[in-house]
């Protein structure tokens, strides 16, 4: 390699398995997604229920070294009131069934609750989520897995 006329070296070529956070988000716009939001290396997707109205679908694509998809699903303690914690992990692990026949693999399990507002002393509701990914070896692939976790039910 030779020094260019500034006489510094220009940058060696981005290696095809490392993605950067900016080229992935623009990868996913012109493939038709919607950003909700991105934490770190983290891109989650959004869902439109409604027209006027965007929410975080539970889907998420991490960039890096390695592309990994990932899907959030849950079930929440207001639906299944006199239900035991362990079924309602047990619920949300029923939804991601079809993730796990695709290959998807649970990475974590947790509950999450969720404060009042108005008054956070106050538990509106408590979330029992299960986290599934799966590598994906490329950008295009990723985009084939988002698109099949995007039409999955994400909640018990």
């Amino acid at each position: 390699m030779t020094d260019s006329p500034s006489g510094s070296r220009p940058p060696p070529p981005a290696s095809p398995a490392t993605y950067a956070v900016a080229q992935i988000k623009k990868s996913l716009v012109e493939a038709g997604f919607e950003i909700f939001r991105t934490r770190g290396d983290e891109i989650v997707l959004a869902e439109r229920p409604r027209e006027n109205l965007i929410l975080d679908s539970g889907v998420r694509l991490r960039a890096g070294a390695d592309l990994q998809v990932r899907i959030v699903v849950r079930a929440q303690r207001a639906d299944f009131p006199n239900e035991e914690d362990a079924n309602l992990f047990q619920r949300a692990r029923t939804i991601g069934a079809r993730a796990v026949a695709a290959g998807f693999a649970e990475i974590d399990a947790s509950a999450t609750r969720v404060a009042d507002p108005g008054d956070p002393s106050r538990t509106l509701d408590t979330f029992y989520e299960v986290t599934f990914a799966k590598a994906a070896d490329s950008l295009p692939e990723a985009l084939t897995e988002l698109r099949f976790v995007l039409s999955l039910e994400k909640r018990a």
